[in-house]
């Protein structure tokens, strides 16, 4: 009997597979959404209405997969006022000034990208923004979201004073009369985000939609969006998810990690049961937990075994946050295993890092080894005590990999606090890889690029492209096919896209071709490739 032709065929290679072995082809046949051939035999699948794709030496492989990004922030941050891109004062004031003037109607000014190292101790003022904007409340979070920059207008409508008490997860920047100086951290940040202007519903639909698309021109297929009905101050994003999933709108495969709210216990797992069923349909599945168990190493939030330093180099007594108790955490991660919930966790510091794996430990000491296929994401330091227990209790690393490099707010603002015996472990890679751990990947957009290509040129290299200065830890870095298999892969492996993530006969058609073979060019310009088209089940959602 003679096999139909197909829909879709890739002629004159390479294709790369990311299986065990990185196998190679040359073609590869794809029929109603599934690949159906590879090698010779896709080339005889030809026929009079298949749509033939002559790659030219480009490089065909699977869709690149996010396994850490919050996409409708993204979405909706591109259309507000955006400092992302530069480090430079007199530029932030440009930008700041300019979107105030386009937009004359509107009653706050939000937005945010900006970078600690651009101001002296990583801490902005109120008296900076209020030189650029006085009549109207400003708001902008920093890069990483753990901070924010507000003016004078906006700290009175939020009613912060001197008298305002820190909350419990967060912290007020005060003068040393005790006053607001206009920077908030962690859970300080919701004090102005309760009086924010409602974000509409109809906002968030674009902005999901607008970041799809960006996503997608990265050669994106798949995505877990790290904060699905959310609470503790930030906005739920659940209802644009819920709407696109419904109408059809939804082109990717998302994976929605519900938010486990810190203030609360073990009675909040019924409501997340329920929240599954009601999130999980069509291209939508919400089958996963995050819990944001520390903050972050810049503000001194991020949970560390020792204490950071302070200005001087002498040991303080702070030694970051661990939001969630470590001992009620290792029963609600047991609770949630047992339901059948992935736990996705936020771990910077190696404390949090290592209360982590203990809760996954408790799990199966319980539960037994579930396929939940647990992971760790941002793991900026990491003990070295605890590399092998990834691969021991079969926990993934999520890795940011833009961040593993020198630059000023590492430089500067991060390893002098640290201290070498803390500095010296961070973002590792190549220990973990080396332990027998599976590595994943994730941008954190728009915390840093969602532009995976970025993500593994640093994981490679341990530079930013075009930078010429010391390599960041340099037996951290991957191979490139390492890298590429925690993007696609890896990151397949923790979405539970079991059909995805690799090139084989039966799987879903998710494609991305590339505008090169990047292993035929130096390591140094891994980050000059770009994306030429976009496949999802053989449908093309991107093309250049």
């Amino acid at each position: 009997m003679t096999e139909p032709p197909a829909d879709l065929l890739f002629t004159d290679g390479p294709v790369l597979c990311t299986d065990p072995a990185r196998s190679r082809s040359r073609a590869l046949a794809v029929r109603d959404g599934r690949i159906v051939a590879i090698g010779p035999d896709a080339s005889e699948l030809r026929g009079r209405k298949t749509e033939v794709v002559d790659l030219n030496g480009r490089l065909l492989l699977p869709g690149f997969q996010d396994a850490h990004v919050h996409a409708v922030f993204g979405g909706l941050e591109l259309g507000q006022c955006d400092l992302t891109g530069t480090t430079d004062l007199n530029e932030y004031a440009k930008r700041i000034r300019a979107y105030a003037e386009s937009h004359p109607d509107a009653d706050w000014i939000v937005g945010g990208g900006w970078s600690m190292e651009s101001f002296p101790s990583g801490v902005p003022t109120a008296e900076m923004l209020d030189r650029i904007v006085a009549d109207r409340p400003v708001y902008l979070t920093n890069r990483d979201h753990h901070g924010a920059w507000a003016n004078t207008r906006a700290l009175e409508r939020a009613g912060i004073t001197r008298d305002t008490p820190d909350p419990a997860d967060g912290v007020i920047n005060r003068d040393a009369d005790g006053s607001p100086v206009g920077a908030l951290q962690e859970g300080a940040m919701g004090l102005v985000g309760a009086v924010l202007p409602e974000v509409t519903a109809a906002d968030r639909l674009t902005g999901l939609l607008r970041a799809q698309a960006l996503l997608h021109s990265y050669g994106v297929t798949a995505w877990q969006d790290a904060m699905v009905c959310a609470t503790n101050g930030y906005q739920d994003v659940s209802d644009a998810y819920l709407t696109a999933a419904r109408e059809g709108l939804l082109t990717a495969t998302v994976v929605g990690a519900l938010w486990w709210d810190r203030a609360g216990d073990a009675s909040q797992i019924p409501g997340l049961v329920e929240k599954r069923n009601r999130f999980t349909l069509g291209r939508l599945r919400c089958s996963t937990v995050k819990i944001m168990q520390d903050g972050v190493a810049e503000n001194f939030t991020a949970g560390m075994t020792a204490p950071y330093r302070d200005a001087c180099g002498c040991a303080t007594t702070n030694a970051g946050l661990s939001f969630v108790d470590p001992i009620a955490l290792r029963g609600y991660v047991t609770a949630l295993d047992a339901l059948d919930f992935q736990v996705h966790f936020h771990a910077l510091g190696d404390r949090a890092v290592r209360e982590a794996l203990d809760a996954i430990e408790a799990a199966r000491e319980v539960n037994g080894f579930r396929d939940t296929r647990p992971h760790l994401a941002h793991l900026q330091v990491v003990h070295p005590s605890d590399v092998a227990r990834f691969h021991t209790l079969g926990a993934s690393a999520n890795m940011q990999a833009l961040w593993a490099t020198h630059e000023p707010q590492m430089d500067d603002l991060t390893i002098p606090f640290l201290g070498d015996d803390l500095a010296q472990h961070q973002y590792p890679f190549g220990d973990p890889l080396r332990a027998g751990a599976t590595l994943v990947a994730g941008s954190d957009w728009p915390v840093s690029s969602a532009d995976p290509i970025q993500g593994i040129h640093v994981a490679v290299n341990r530079r930013h492209v075009g930078a010429d200065g010391p390599v960041f830890l340099p037996d951290q870095r991957l191979d490139l096919g390492t890298a590429l298999a925690a993007y696609t892969a890896g990151s397949a492996y923790v979405n539970h896209l079991d059909d995805t993530g690799s090139l084989r006969v039966g799987n879903r058609a998710d494609l991305v071709v590339l505008d090169r073979d990047p292993f035929d060019h130096p390591a140094d310009e891994i980050g000059a490739t770009t994306v030429a088209r976009t496949y999802v089940d053989g449908t093309l959602v991107y093309s250049v």
